[in-house]
């Protein structure tokens, strides 16, 4: 197991929690208002935090995925947008590490550290419109793709694009800013409004040998399929931020504005027995699903860190833990966010709280995927024993 400096461990989590204390001052006219958040996005910029995980050998502060998720999750409980952009920024450094070869992964961790790059996702491998094609010595790109989170304002775009020649599915790296590349303004969802999670356009761009990382179609180690791991367990601590997050929020509003109703019996809303009782009960999903998520971040950096030696079956352990995780984060969040409505009462829905952003931002992010098949994965190894298999999307 890494050797985890705690103390560091701690300055890094102290750092994110007065940012998010900082972003929490704006997130509700920020989520009500849309597009960049160039401010927030520069803020992660100085703080260094964009080098998390980056280890220390190329110049990076060699934190874990546990500290990493955190994080997150900090961010999470005032902004699920900044948290998006954040994690996935750290889902994209990776990328060259898990795909690529060693002067790849050398090259784009110490290039990141050097240009204090913000990465993005433009991975989308169920978006099949980029076509990638050989031109003399280098390639041309031309396509389109879809759900590209953090795309605006940032540096580095991992994509996924088919080989014209060989229909294979091809993971590559470019810049954001060549030419030919078109990030466009057509986010507009009703949650995670800020995450500019979009399309990407490309235009014949130029594409070298060198930013070619490997292909995707299929794993030849457990290894290659760790990011869909990291990606799964990255989706339930944001869930569970969100989670957090309103509660807190709910609490906040109930000891300092919520009436008791008339027939309660009772002079305070703190001692209405069905407010009480609410609380309880969202208290206790809170504590059940932060156990469950902790439990998978531990399972999965020993995965991480058995790197080229992880087997399939502790691959398989670790998937079948996540997604336990977030099967229950999923389910936990989308009651408490919608639940706090009735422990703080008709006034809370007023727009300038903006109580309704935490259930907007988790139903919106919980359909990144169908937690239907995470059930029928888990079905199947508590009925059949069998471990979810290796793949890239689970």
């Amino acid at each position: 197991m890494q050797l985890i400096d705690t103390k560091e461990s701690q300055n890094y989590l102290d750092i994110a929690k007065s940012l998010a204390e900082e972003f929490a001052q704006t997130a509700v006219a920020r989520d009500a208002k849309g597009g960049t958040p160039k401010y927030e996005r520069d803020r992660l910029r100085e703080s260094n935090l964009l080098k998390l995980i980056i280890p220390k050998e190329y110049g990076g502060l060699g934190e874990s995925w546990i500290t990493v998720l955190q994080i997150t999750r900090e961010f999470a409980k005032v902004d699920s947008s900044i948290a998006h952009v954040f994690s996935y920024h750290h889902l994209g450094v990776v990328i060259p590490h898990i795909f690529g070869s060693d002067e790849q992964k050398q090259r784009y961790y110490s290039e990141t550290i050097r240009n204090n790059w913000f990465w993005c996702n433009a991975l989308n491998p169920l978006d099949k419109r980029n076509i990638l094609t050989p031109e003399n010595n280098y390639f041309r790109l031309n396509g389109v793709k879809s759900f590209c989170s953090g795309s605006q304002d940032s540096d580095i775009l991992p994509i996924t694009a088919i080989h014209q020649e060989t229909g294979e599915l091809i993971i590559l790296v470019i810049p954001t800013p060549r030419s030919g590349v078109t990030v466009n303004h057509d986010w507009d969802n009703m949650g995670q409004r800020q995450t500019d999670s979009g399309s990407v356009t490309f235009e014949n761009v130029l594409v070298y040998p060198e930013e070619i990382l490997g292909v995707r179609n299929k794993p030849s180690k457990p290894f290659t399929t760790i990011r869909a791991c990291l990606t799964q367990l990255n989706l339930a601590n944001i869930y569970l931020g969100i989670a957090q997050g309103a509660f807190e929020a709910a609490k906040t509003y109930t000891l300092t504005n919520t009436k008791p109703w008339l027939t309660s019996g009772v002079e305070s809303a703190t001692k209405d027995p069905y407010i009480l009782e609410h609380y309880g009960k969202m208290w206790t999903d809170l504590q059940t699903a932060k156990c469950l998520v902790e439990q998978a971040g531990e399972l999965l950096q020993a995965a991480w860190e058995e790197e080229w030696s992880l087997t399939a079956a502790q691959r398989g352990e670790c998937a079948l833990l996540i997604a336990t995780a977030k099967v229950v984060a999923s389910r936990v969040g989308l009651d408490i966010t919608n639940q706090i409505f009735e422990v703080m009462g008709a006034r809370a829905t007023n727009t300038k709280y903006g109580f309704d952003r935490y259930w907007r931002n988790l139903r919106t992010f919980t359909l990144h995927d169908p937690v239907d098949y995470k059930i029928r994965d888990i079905g199947n190894w508590a009925l059949n024993n069998e471990l979810p298999e290796p793949n890239f999307y689970s």
